[in-house]
């Protein structure tokens, strides 16, 4: 097979004493300042840092648009540059090539084109390919990291009432996404709409739990409840997540492919939970012994990527098998190794790697699809749906408590939502439209939890009293 000129460009180098890897570092370079810079903006305006790392993304991408900056042109597209990339590989074509042929015709494709035809390319290419793959890694991270957070005796401490919060918060956004997708998009294929019903199951717990420590009422059961029940909501949105890409990839929907595809899940969860909770012990016991130099370390991020691509090769997503390693690796089961918890031997690596994956979902947003009225139109539907969705999640709790609070507190979406839609834009499944509109969403809801949860919060008290 002949490689494409620009791949093999890329690989050689641009120059008789270039570096491949150069540009690649000060991009890296670049992405990890400009997501210090906009998190740091937000936390001073009060919000969380990701809304930073997104709005640089969303600003960097889109003035680079307009003024046709060659290597952030091409990170803009996304899995849609992958497609040509593998198009090239297969068919036979230069990039400029693949992409006039499988993309739309229209300035936009115009464009990319032209830069994929310049001298450009094989810098521009270089550079997608690694953030691409960086960010992908760091989704991994992330999901271990959350996975760690939680346990499986925590999960069964939660009780009845976070359980029902947590199965209404999922049930009632996904059927108002699917409802709205197909009223928006009629004639769509119908895993579409189940796709988008999923990432509006996704709860990112974390700013709900930064609020109520600033507020110092992380005692209150209300807090508790909201906490319970994000781990359980985690667990089915990745039960959902599976089902749902697992359908879309066999392109059926049938009472058997789901079946199928949700054993599959429960299983390989199930499976993997119980067979890691029972070797752990028994492996870092050994591990102990060799008195290994960052052993901890090592041991935790293995068997992270190695769960990641057992998900993987059972047909499952990648973030499935990295929540899952974190379920099990409770620190109980790492005591006997000395040193720093997992999670702080994983902060610096977090710092540097996690970032680039919001940097670059910002990215991804494209502003000009605003100009369709029905894009806004869909922004503002599933932005609706994902607010009303988990404000009804409240009810499932007792009405002697706040249950405005826990339904506010289930509200923003967060990591978890944009990784859901980045995997669906990597299926297929959802376009550069739907995307740029989900991202709004998540950052509206992002943005809205804070001040709603202190006003809810205070009403509540002012009743009790």
């Amino acid at each position: 097979m002949q490689i494409a000129p620009e791949i093999a460009a890329m690989l050689a180098g641009t120059g008789a004493s270039s570096d491949p890897v150069a540009p690649v570092l000060i991009a890296l370079v670049l992405i990890a300042a400009g997501a210090a810079l906009g998190g740091h903006w937000m936390k001073k305006l009060g919000q969380p840092a990701v809304l930073g790392e997104l709005l640089v993304g969303m600003l960097a991408a889109n003035l680079a648009y307009y003024f046709r900056e060659p290597a952030i042109t091409i990170v803009r597209e996304g899995p849609t540059m992958l497609n040509v990339i593998h198009a090239a590989l297969e068919q036979n074509l230069s990039l400029a090539e693949a992409a006039a042929k499988l993309l739309p015709a229209g300035e936009h494709t115009r464009q990319l084109v032209e830069i994929l035809g310049s001298a450009a390319a094989p810098m521009a290419v270089s550079v997608f390919l690694f953030v691409d793959q960086l960010a992908r890694v760091a989704v991994i991270i992330l999901l271990f990291l959350v996975g760690l957070e939680t346990s499986v005796k925590e999960m069964r401490r939660v009780g009845v009432a976070a359980l029902a919060v947590a199965c209404i918060g999922v049930v009632v956004p996904f059927l108002l996404g699917v409802r709205f997708m197909a009223v928006m998009m009629p004639g769509a294929p119908l895993e579409k709409d189940i796709f988008i019903g999923a990432i509006l199951t996704a709860t990112s717990v974390g700013i709900t739990a930064r609020v109520f420590r600033d507020l110092k009422q992380a005692h209150r059961t209300e807090a508790k409840i909201i906490l319970g029940a994000a781990v359980i909501d985690d667990v089915l949105g990745l039960m959902i997540l599976a089902v749902v890409s697992g359908l879309v990839v066999t392109g059926t929907v049938s009472v058997v492919s789901i079946s199928t595809i949700t054993l599959k899940a429960l299983v390989f969860l199930a499976g993997a939970i119980g067979v890691g909770m029972w070797v752990t012990p028994r492996l870092v016991r050994r591990l102990a012994r060799l008195e290994l130099e960052n052993v901890k370390l090592l041991f935790g991020l293995g068997f992270a990527f190695l769960l990641a691509w057992l998900a993987n090769a059972v047909g499952l997503a990648t973030i499935v098998g990295a929540f899952a390693a974190g379920l099990v690796l409770e620190e109980f089961f790492l005591d006997e190794l000395k040193g720093h918890s997992l999670r702080d031997l994983l902060s610096p690596l977090e710092t540097l790697v996690v970032p680039v994956f919001f940097v670059l979902m910002g990215m991804q947003v494209k502003l000009e699809t605003f100009a369709d009225a029905r894009v806004v139109a869909i922004a503002a539907l599933l932005t609706v749906a994902a607010i009303a969705g988990k404000l009804v999640a409240g009810l499932g709790c007792s009405p002697k408590l706040d249950r405005l609070s826990v339904g506010i507190g289930m509200m923003p979406r967060g990591e978890v939502g944009l990784i859901f839609a980045s995997i669906g834009k990597g299926l297929g499944v959802v376009s550069d439209a739907v995307f740029s509109a989900v991202v709004i969403m998540v950052m509206v809801t992002t943005l809205l939890t804070p001040p709603l949860l202190k006003m809810a919060l205070a009403r509540g008290d002012r009743r009790a009293t």
